[in-house]
């Protein structure tokens, strides 16, 4: 298992409940700030092509706009239909103001 930690974004960029989209070493990344907890999770829905920094975040919930399924951000679980598939969500930690994502 990796232990690399990818330097994703400022600290600063991602505005409290809410959700920017970043790119990580080629991978597109959810970013969310949820009270005051930085999560990451894939971008894209596992059950249309839509990106979740398009949806609507609420608590710890994001909703994808092309069908409402909703995932949990701190883990990836889907957690309702149309959903039948998880996202991927990745450890993040803050250093020197950074967000950082371990993607392996």
């Amino acid at each position: 298992m990796s232990t690399n930690w990818i330097d994703a974004a400022a600290h600063d960029d991602v505005p409290q409940d809410d959700v920017i989209g970043v790119d990580v070493a080629g991978r597109s990344v959810a970013l969310y700030s949820v009270v005051q907890t930085t999560s990451a999770t894939d971008n894209i829905c596992t059950h249309g092509h839509a990106r979740l920094c398009e949806g609507f975040l609420e608590g710890h919930e994001i909703e994808c706009l092309l069908h409402q399924g909703k995932f949990d951000v701190r883990d990836g679980r889907a957690l309702c239909a149309p959903l039948t598939e998880s996202i991927r969500s990745y450890p993040v930690r803050i250093e020197a103001g950074r967000v950082l994502v371990q993607l392996e």
